[in-house]
């Protein structure tokens, strides 16, 4: 059964016990400061006038109130979950297992509460996350071998549904996808999740979240501005970025030396090179890089140049956060952000770059 909140007494009544029942399925928005927590929050507990109580992150963003930096409610509570920390370390033990709603109860958990978990902290669903894990390893297996191999790889015995389940991640099917070509995507996987390359043997072209709504869009782009030269496979540089990467979410290094090519107008390319220019650790407003850029009343074009970017961590758009503080939008998902956010604080305070 999904969960339903209590009257809004009870749920204050938990938070000022700090009821750790409520984490991560439920928050408090305080009025008198803008903020919005977790019932555990060790802040100092608001009067009941001022709170106002919401079932997930994204409705507190869409009120109006900014994370809680004590409590950092937007932070994926699905590390204090141990369901989805089972079900994650399950997944990882057995990355090629075709998962279904069966397997989830034999674990003794309901699914419908494991699909909302999944949906808050992710933006998916376990069996989607599941399927995806299963299409990567098609996907690197495409880079070297047969489309029946990769199918195989992936756990698909439909080569049907392989073909429809690549041509979803990557808006084309298999097939379509050069042997020789001057682009090739390949799969480099990361703590934050997977993420797609596309490289040419000089500079990197589209860095990517696999599960970013906007990855199929970015690739055809790309093949109408190569007029389909696009295959499977890797470069060298595509090796330094998967090493770079590493690197980066090791705490060992933000500097990305890897070329870029950037497809975009004159103005988004400014955008893009000015975000390059915010240090690890920091963060700025769309209107102070619309001033950084000498563009002060273009704070929706550079929100909008900003939400264009192709090529994720690198050009760090997670950096930029709204005027009051609050996360805003990101591509690969607030979550991702604030996993990035918070990384990157720790090399602000080593004072490393």
């Amino acid at each position: 059964m999904l969960m339903t909140l209590p009257d809004d007494d009870t749920l204050y009544e938990a938070l000022l016990a700090r009821d750790a029942a409520y984490d991560g399925t439920a928050f408090v928005g305080v009025s008198s400061t803008g903020i919005f927590c977790r019932l555990t929050c060790p802040a100092r507990k608001p009067k009941r006038e001022n709170c106002n109580f919401y079932s997930n992150v994204s409705d507190c963003i869409h009120a109006g109130f900014r994370p809680c930096k004590r409590c950092h409610p937007v932070a994926p509570a699905a590390q204090n979950d141990p369901a989805i920390t089972a079900l994650l370390a399950a997944l990882d033990s057995d990355p090629a297992r075709r998962w279904f709603e069966a397997d989830i109860i034999r674990m003794g958990y309901d699914p419908s509460t494991i699909r909302r978990s999944f949906k808050r902290h992710f933006g998916m669903t376990f069996l989607d996350m599941a399927r995806q894990r299963r299409l990567a390893n098609g996907f690197t297996a495409l880079e070297t071998g047969k489309v029946i191999d990769a199918q195989l790889e992936a756990g698909f015995d439909s080569p049907a549904a392989f073909r429809t389940a690549f041509a979803k991640l990557l808006g084309t099917p298999p097939n379509s996808f050069k042997t020789d070509a001057m682009l090739r995507a390949a799969h480099i996987p990361t703590p934050l999740g997977d993420m797609i390359a596309v490289c040419d043997k000089r500079a990197l072209h589209l860095l990517e979240f696999a599960d970013r709504k906007a990855l199929p869009t970015e690739l055809a782009r790309l093949r109408k501005l190569t007029k389909g030269d696009i295959g499977l496979g890797r470069f060298d540089t595509t090796d330094q970025v998967e090493t770079e990467l590493a690197a980066f979410f090791a705490g060992e290094s933000a500097t990305f030396a890897v070329p870029l090519v950037l497809h975009g107008t004159p103005f988004t390319r400014q955008v893009w090179n000015a975000l390059r220019q915010i240090p690890a650790g920091e963060t700025r407003s769309y209107g102070a890089l619309a001033q950084k850029i000498h563009a002060p009343t273009a704070s929706r074009a550079v929100a909008r140049a900003n939400g264009a970017n192709q090529i994720a961590l690198i050009i760090p758009c997670h950096r930029v956060i709204g005027a009051d503080g609050s996360l805003t939008g990101y591509g690969g998902g607030l979550w991702r952000k604030q996993r990035l956010i918070d990384l990157e604080k720790t090399y602000a305070q080593r004072n490393l770059k």
